[in-house]
């Protein structure tokens, strides 16, 4: 940070001029002020100046994977940096987007073969449901315009995302009314290792038998269920999905922003089930947390059926869609996730998670404990208090980011097993404060 800056003048200035993500303006509660990053460590300094050093369980909302300042990354953005940082799109390609869009096409579920590049997951979500759209509507089939999701999820803050995020208890209940209607399932029942519900299961054919007519897609979180409420289900539900959407003629969208990349233990949720949806959308983990970039795939029988159409384009060009420092990011850190054993990784740090937060059962006003992959999850009978429980958690010498009843971590993947320790005392500290 410049010697120029004053931590305590930044903070002042921060709180009567930033806008930060789910807060009041002007702001209430006072952010930590991040000097630097490096491997999984947060360098923070306090009004006073003094210095800290926090271990995230965050990856900065899931993303940051790799750790911070991670050589291989920081090289990929120098010496794309040094041939071009950007170039419109239209009438344009890159060899970073090209490789990019051939990589995911290689490791992501058959029949997956085409790759819209977007700038966040938010927008990658617009971009599947209006695939999705007008794919029906290419088709002779307009009144195919409503989505079908389970309740619990959450697919982002923009339009059509918040239309399929959960319309009571999530963020977005503000806009009933307002948004698309679409059509709610129950949220899945039972945990990852359960049994399938037969009755659930019934209910989701039933649904999509009944709606048949009017939906476009179904839309879902595979196995995760991330900032609706960190639920984990059987992906037993994702085989009744696929099937029933086959026989009634319905379109299969697996958001896997939260979930691609490794952090379930699967490459992709998807593997889980060993099932392929007809659209798929990643982001987050996509670039190692560097730069904003997500991607839509689909198959190529959603593809013909746009590009045949009355319209036969997909009308949707961000400024900055496939911009070349991201997608060179992203090869790199693709490279660098398939270039180790990344599933030993995230078992190891699956085994530390379920050691260290064990405990938690024993505090009061916890109501369950639950860990997949590099996920671990804490929740409570009662709403958190945020603050307190960040505060614990900082003063453990951790980052995490507590939201609604629940605690949680999705680290990075070079966490060593002293840290993943350290971050599970970090979120018993929280549980106690909280």
């Amino acid at each position: 940070m410049p010697e120029s800056y004053d931590p305590a003048d930044l903070l002042k200035l921060d709180q009567e001029h930033v806008w930060h993500p789910y807060g009041p303006m002007p702001g209430r509660s006072e952010p930590l002020l991040v000097e630097s990053a490096s491997g999984v460590r947060l360098r923070v300094v306090g009004p006073d100046g003094n210095r800290t050093e926090l271990v995230d369980g965050m990856s900065s909302w899931w993303s940051a994977i790799h750790g911070y300042n991670h050589p291989v990354l920081n090289e990929a953005a120098h010496g794309q940096l040094e041939r071009m940082s950007h170039v419109m799109f239209g009438g344009l390609t890159h060899e970073p987007a090209v490789r990019l869009a051939t990589r995911l096409v290689e490791i992501t579920p058959e029949p997956l073969r085409h790759v819209f590049l977007a700038d966040s997951g938010s927008v990658s979500v617009e971009v599947a449901v209006k695939m999705c759209l007008q794919y029906w509507r290419s088709t002779g089939r307009p009144a195919k315009r409503r989505l079908l999701t389970w309740r619990g999820g959450y697919h982002g803050d923009t339009w059509q995302p918040m239309s399929v995020c959960d319309p009571d208890g999530g963020m977005h209940h503000l806009w009933s009314g307002a948004l698309p209607e679409q059509v709610f399932a129950d949220a899945p029942p039972g945990g990852y290792d359960d049994a399938p519900d037969p009755a659930y299961e019934a209910h989701l054919r039933e649904l999509i038998a009944r709606h048949a007519d009017e939906l476009a897609a179904v839309i879902v979180e595979p196995v995760v269920q991330g900032a609706g409420g960190m639920r984990f289900h059987s992906p037993g539900y994702l085989r009744v999905l696929r099937e029933a959407c086959d026989e009634h003629g319905v379109l299969l969208v697996f958001d896997e922003i939260a979930t691609g990349f490794g952090r379930t233990g699967e490459l992709f949720a998807a593997g889980h089930a060993g099932v392929a949806p007809d659209v798929m959308c990643v982001g987050k983990a996509l670039t190692g947390g560097y730069l904003t970039m997500a991607a839509t795939l689909c198959t190529s029988r959603v593809a013909e059926g746009i590009s045949e159409g009355e319209v036969p384009v997909l009308a949707h060009g961000p400024t900055f869609m496939a911009n070349p420092l991201a997608a060179s990011v992203a090869v790199a850190s693709l490279d660098v996730l398939l270039g180790q054993d990344w599933a030993a990784e995230v078992r190891r740090i699956e085994a530390g998670l379920r050691a260290g937060l064990a405990p938690a059962t024993g505090i009061a006003g916890v109501r369950d404990v639950r860990v997949l992959g590099a996920i671990g999850v804490v929740q409570l009978d009662h709403e958190v208090d945020m603050a307190a429980a960040t505060r614990a958690a900082v003063d453990a010498g951790v980052w995490l980011r507590p939201f609604r009843d629940l605690i949680y971590t999705m680290p990075p993947y070079v966490t060593g097993d002293d840290d993943v320790a350290r971050i599970c005392a970090g979120v018993l500290a929280a549980a106690q404060g909280a």
